[in-house]
């Protein structure tokens, strides 16, 4: 599967939810969509899911536009942060129509997932807890199989243990089963590990759109005196800078570690502090 985005914008009445983005996704990978709340990152699953037309500009998946064209969005899955499901269905309806809708539902995995989730097929949604039907889309999500599977915030109200679960059997049914997962979420840290690409969203455009590995190694935080620092961020493209009581710390993405010397020290940058840090409203350039 190919998704490309030409100048793809979203308007909303006065408010425009993506501002002209391009985007190339070509290969099976678990991609982290980051960005903070309003970014315009559900925005653009849902464009993807063919659930709305853009404003202008394009958006095409394997060649073909998704909005109103049912042999694309029957290869997408977009599970999101609430109001999945009918709330008078039941756990097994909601999976009996899912198994018709999606060509390559996995119908072992689904009754897998019910079981390490303890999840009652009786239930109605509307009677399950908020963590339930979180577990239930995301049983949907990956029974889906479909090419190009999305989630958007699926953990909302898992526990600790139930989340450690999601992330395991991600990871297995992608390697088993290799497709474009988009995965948008607050909690970075938890789960960056998982990632392989990583796009940042900010205010309706693209900020950054990287391998996650390469994000990693090019995160830096120089910490020293402040006099030292300001003497070393003298004609560098810097983040973020930011001083208490004597001591300063500059935040920066470089393609090699730079070399500091006297009291200076270099550490790398979690993936999460360095997205706040890209995303501020002070902030500066990536």
């Amino acid at each position: 599967m190919t998704i490309v985005a030409d100048a793809l914008t979203k308007e909303y009445k006065s408010t425009k939810a993506l501002k002209g983005i391009d985007i190339r996704i070509t290969e099976p990978k678990i991609y982290g969509l980051l960005g903070r709340n309003g970014a315009g990152k559900t925005t653009f699953m849902q464009l993807l899911a063919g659930y709305d037309r853009p404003s202008s500009g394009d958006l095409f998946i394997n060649g073909m536009k998704p909005f109103d064209n049912r042999a694309v969005t029957e290869k997408i899955c977009l599970i999101k942060e609430a109001d999945n499901f009918k709330k008078d269905l039941t756990v097994q309806q909601v999976l009996k129509i899912a198994s018709m809708f999606y060509p390559q539902w996995n119908k072992e995995l689904a009754e897998e997932l019910l079981e390490g989730f303890d999840l009652n097929r009786r239930r109605r949604v509307k009677s399950l807890s908020k963590g339930m039907e979180s577990a239930l889309g995301i049983i949907v999500g990956l029974a889906s199989n479909a090419p190009v599977t999305m989630m958007d915030e699926p953990y909302i109200g898992l526990d600790a243990a139930s989340r450690a679960y999601f992330y395991e059997v991600l990871l297995e049914e992608f390697q088993s089963n290799p497709r474009i997962i988009i995965l948008s979420t607050h909690l970075i840290d938890e789960v960056s590990n998982l990632f392989e690409e990583v796009i940042i969203f900010n205010k309706g455009s693209i900020l950054l759109q990287k391998s996650a590995e390469e994000l990693r190694e090019q995160s830096y935080c120089v910490s020293g005196p402040t006099d030292q620092i300001k003497a070393f961020v003298e004609g560098r493209h810097i983040i973020k800078e930011k001083s208490f009581a004597g001591t300063s710390q500059a935040y920066f993405l470089s393609v090699e570690a730079p070399k500091v010397t006297g009291d200076l020290t270099i550490s790398g940058v979690p993936m999460q502090d360095m997205m706040v840090h890209l995303t501020e409203k002070r902030g500066a350039r990536a």
